[in-house]
């Protein structure tokens, strides 16, 4: 059998026919082929963003290297080599000194042979297993999916991963978790699995421990089609894994020491740390998202990041802006009648902003008094029930909906013009990601679902800026539906908005003109040449070898009623 046509990694990323069709006509057949293929790899190095407020660059680098020397990711002879790349750079943009680039490499040739030359026992995995091995993880129980009989601990296995396939108009995996492999041509998929072995690894469970347990390592890898370091654990608090577009994000925005900065979609709070590092942890930053378990994770990566000026809540993108019974203006227009501000409010408008804080805050604290002795009330009493259920919680642990952490406190929204700047990294289609090896699951239906929610969410943000102020929209998509199209609805729709420029620009320009939507008989809108050139986008086929993603600054000008 010829193994290298079996055994290698060469995936083809599968598109719905429409969406190709779409991206296509946007970028062009050649480039649109330059892109597909660049997201089925990871980019060749890892970007580590120092927290600048407990290290230096300069110590995390050397921690680092001794890291990936005891992990054997890079030898003694690779640190004095000249020829090889250093393995920890210094980012080279101006006022990014502070973000170090830990190369990787790869793709590796692996020899998946035995000394008898014959094939090795082999292990299927997820998609999103296979995905995050590619990334430097190792393969976890419930991410394997088949395995070949008598498969023991410390064995050597070759590792594929099961991507979707086309059946009947829709796509499935179509494996059994558990199913025997034989090896052979005859194995299910076995045609499938060619080009998708992402590296060989040594067995830490047998095949009945993989599929009776519940979590662990299943799967310890030995070598990788792409080599990266993992991070996990890794000087927590002092660094941060971050791709390199979501850390210029931070910059565009420009938050300054004292600032009120919102970040509506706040998950998983590696931007918002971002702008507190930027604003040397003096101000104010909300952190918003929808889910309590993660505002826990923000405030946990606060707290391990030692900083004090991020404040987290639990609030709905889609209803940012407070509901009040009374009529806030705009601050310009503010008389003595309209200077107070609903009590559901965590905000005031900027006009005499000190003063309505201090008495939000009052507030605040009452009522939190008041429900603190309620429930103290409520304690002194505890049913059988109750007493069962805390027993079973010591003993099986927190459970998913009780996360260790306690409460998060649920927003009501904020007045308009209560921020100096908001980001809105808004939730995405995230075609942009890499590696990946399925892009199948979305349509144009669906892409266009996510547009409209996100212009929804525009709606809300520019709302919440001050006159003056400024507001940044970041996706990590490919999709113009998403990117220029949502920049063209928002400066159509709010003429006191403007483009501004960025700093550091080091992404690519927009999409220019427009898009024919055969289907929905009308044109997408993108950006002329002029907005076309103050936009980031960053293309992941290009030399900056990073994740797909755009980035648009707004100026906000004086507001009409």
């Amino acid at each position: 059998m010829d193994y290298s046509e079996q055994y290698n990694y060469n995936p083809t990323l599968a598109w719905n026919d429409k969406v190709e069709e779409y991206f296509i006509n946007a970028y062009g057949a050649d480039h649109f082929s330059k892109i597909s293929k660049a997201l089925t790899h990871p980019s060749s190095y890892s970007c580590v963003r120092v927290n600048t407020l407990k290290a230096t660059s300069d110590s995390v680098t050397e921690k680092l290297l001794t890291i990936l020397q005891e992990t054997g990711h890079v030898s003694d002879g690779a640190l004095k080599s000249s020829v090889q790349k250093f393995p920890v750079q210094k980012c080279q943009v101006p006022g990014l000194d502070y973000v170090l680039f830990v190369n990787g490499s790869g793709p590796h040739d692996i020899q998946y042979s035995s000394a008898l030359n014959k094939p090795v026992k082999e292990v299927i995995v997820s998609r999103k297993c296979a995905e995050a091995v590619l990334r430097g993880a190792q393969v976890f129980v419930p991410g394997v999916l088949a395995c070949s009989a008598h498969v023991e601990i410390g064995d050597t296995v070759a590792v594929s991963v099961a991507v979707e396939q086309p059946v009947d108009g829709g796509w499935s995996v179509g494996i059994t978790r558990g199913i025997t492999l034989e090896g052979t041509e005859t194995d299910p998929h076995h045609l499938q699995r060619r080009g998708l072995y992402i590296g060989q690894g040594t067995t830490l469970l047998s095949r009945a421990g993989i599929f009776r347990a519940s979590h662990g390592v299943a799967v310890q890898m030995t070598e990788r089609v792409y080599n990266l370091p993992s991070f996990h654990g890794v000087l927590e608090g002092e660094i941060f894994l971050q791709n390199l577009p979501s850390i210029i994000t931070a910059h565009a925005l420009d938050p300054q020491p004292g600032d009120r900065v919102l970040d509506m979609c706040a998950a998983p709070g590696g931007k918002t740390t971002a702008l507190a590092i930027l604003m040397r942890d003096a101000g104010e930053i909300v952190a918003a998202d929808r889910s309590h378990n993660k505002v826990l994770d923000i405030k946990k990566l606060a707290a391990e990041m030692g900083l004090k000026c991020i404040t987290a809540h639990r609030q709905d993108a889609l209803k940012a802006v407070c509901q009040s019974n009374e009529t806030i203006d705009y601050p310009n227009q503010h008389s003595n009648e309209t200077k107070g501000v609903a009590s559901d409010c965590h905000a005031s408008p900027l006009d005499d902003m000190e003063s309505v804080r201090s008495k939000a805050v009052d507030s605040h604290l009452a009522c939190n008094k008041d429900v603190s002795e309620e429930m103290e009330n409520q304690r002194n009493y505890q049913s059988k029930a109750d007493i069962r259920k805390s027993m079973r919680r010591m003993r099986n642990g927190p459970g998913r909906n009780q996360t260790i952490g306690g409460m998060v406190e649920k927003s009501k929204g904020f007045p308009p013009n209560s921020f100096d700047r908001v980001l809105l990294d808004a939730p995405c289609s995230a075609l942009g990601l890499r590696p990946r090896l399925f892009a199948g699951e979305e349509t144009m239906e669906s892409l266009k679902k996510h547009g409209k929610y996100q212009k929804k969410m525009f709606d809300q943000a520019i709302q919440l800026v001050r006159p003056g102020g400024t507001l940044v929209y970041s996706t990590c998509t490919l999709n113009p539906g998403e990117n220029e199209a949502v920049i063209r609805y928002a400066l159509d729709k709010y003429k006191f908005l403007s483009l501004a420029p960025q700093h550091p620009r080091i992404g690519g320009r927009g999409l220019i003109g427009g898009c024919e939507l055969v289907d929905e008989n009308r044109v997408e809108k993108w950006l002329t040449p002029e907005e076309a050139e103050l936009v980031q986008r960053f293309d992941p086929s290009s030399s900056l070898d990073t994740i797909g993603f755009f980035i648009a600054k707004f100026s906000v000008g004086q507001k009409d009623i």
